[in-house]
């Protein structure tokens, strides 16, 4: 069934990244990933190593591993004010958003050296809302909802080297509003498919080295479009654009000393955000000598960057029920500042975080984990989107709580 799509502004869909990762990437998906600031590859002790390191999945305990959380999100009002003084009516502040976040993630007993997983996870998404007329014209709504659906499969090949794998179904849905003398009303669809693939050897007891890769999947959106000027309506008709979903490659090292009780990891991870290059869009009707060709059709150059991020993680055991941990990281914008915009106001981050863990019985773990993801004040000269002029405030907090159970 085709969606309603006002084509112009699915830039925003996937541009409104969360302010919490670089881009629009979600890493927490789980308690331990929130306490330790995504620095959890190396290290997996929990039925999350499904997703985040399936390798990892050979070296569980031979049960049943489940782990169920759910992440409450909160994302501050970014303010924006501009250089010229002339101008301070654009100056403004986005709304606070709030989102709840459940994810599951399940391993199987080990069969002949195979263990089997499934994860079903959130990677990418936000909301982005401004209701200052200057910010509304580009920028009144973005929304992006991700869903993940992600089996996965590992294999023992000896005490020292594990290897592993899975399939990923992602199903994104999205809603872009903007009202000016144009008005983009979105809503839209499109369920894509790629693989992640991982590896861990530990060529001593106490260390692991860890490599993973998640590939790009393009998501590739068509429905029907609706775009009007001054109320009259222009187009409504087929549309279709393709964005990407990065790929991802992640390589860690974990080291556990003080007799089993502490473990530190560090983590580099490369999103490669260099496939989005531009924003193309495609219609049954040709705009090329249209007056609206510049506000629908004309390609929109993003040019962004590889981003790195930089991560450092402590977990230690307490006792036998109790276990904290914390992290830290360094998170690179991907967006330069020629083509950033209102849609996302992403600037680089800070990343702290902490967490603990409780065991009450041998099968039943609880677990809360705080993040706080504290993003630099950025300030952008003119620029192709009309933006000249400072970002303050944007940051986010994640609150994630859940318990893993083994049978």
């Amino acid at each position: 069934m085709k969606k309603k799509i006002a084509v112009v502004a699915l830039t925003g869909i996937l541009a409104a990244g969360p302010a919490f990762a670089s881009g629009y990437r979600i890493p927490e998906q789980s308690v331990n990933s929130t306490a330790l600031s995504g620095a959890y590859v190396a290290n997996t002790p929990g039925a999350d190593a499904s997703y985040y390191n399936p390798a990892n999945m050979s070296w569980l305990e031979n049960k049943w591993q489940t782990d169920a959380s759910l992440t409450w999100i909160n994302l501050a009002s970014i303010e924006y004010t501009d250089s010229n003084p002339a101008n301070a009516s654009r100056n403004s502040g986005s709304r606070t958003e709030d989102f709840a976040m459940p994810n599951l993630h399940v391993v199987s007993p080990e069969y002949n050296n195979f263990r089997f997983g499934l994860s079903v996870v959130y990677p990418y998404g936000l909301s982005k809302r401004w209701d200052n007329s200057f910010q509304r014209a580009s920028a009144e709504e973005f929304t992006l909802k991700t869903y993940e659906l992600n089996p996965t499969v590992s294999y023992k090949i000896n005490d020292k080297l594990s290897i592993g794998g899975g399939l990923r179904a992602i199903y994104a849905e999205g809603v872009v509003k903007s009202t000016t003398t144009v008005s983009r009303d979105l809503k839209g669809d499109t369920t894509e498919y790629g693989y992640n693939l991982a590896v861990t050897y530990k060529p001593v007891e106490n260390l692991s080295l860890a490599a993973t890769y998640r590939s790009k999947i393009d998501l590739n959106i068509e429905g029907d479009a609706r775009l009007s000027f001054l109320g009259t309506q222009l187009y409504n008709g087929y549309a279709e654009v393709s964005v990407p979903a990065p790929a991802v490659l992640a390589l860690a090292a974990a080291y556990t000393c003080n007799n089993g009780n502490t473990t530190a990891e560090f983590t580099y991870d490369k999103t490669f955000w260099n496939a989005y290059d531009k924003l193309d869009f495609n219609y049954a009707q040709d705009f090329s000598t249209h007056f609206a060709f510049a506000v629908f059709d004309n390609p929109k150059a993003k040019n962004w960057v590889n981003a790195d991020a930089y991560r450092i993680g402590v977990t230690h055991k307490l006792n036998t029920q109790w276990t904290v941990m914390a992290g830290f990281a360094i998170d690179n914008t991907p967006v330069p500042d020629q083509t950033l915009g209102f849609e996302l106001p992403d600037s680089n981050a800070k990343i702290y975080s902490c967490g603990l863990r409780y065991q009450p019985t041998d099968n039943l773990t609880i677990g809360a984990a705080y993040l706080f993801d504290d993003k630099e004040s950025r300030t952008v000269p003119t620029n192709t989107n009309g933006v000249n002029g400072t970002f303050d405030n944007s940051a986010a907090h994640l609150v994630t709580a859940g318990l893993q159970y083994r049978f």
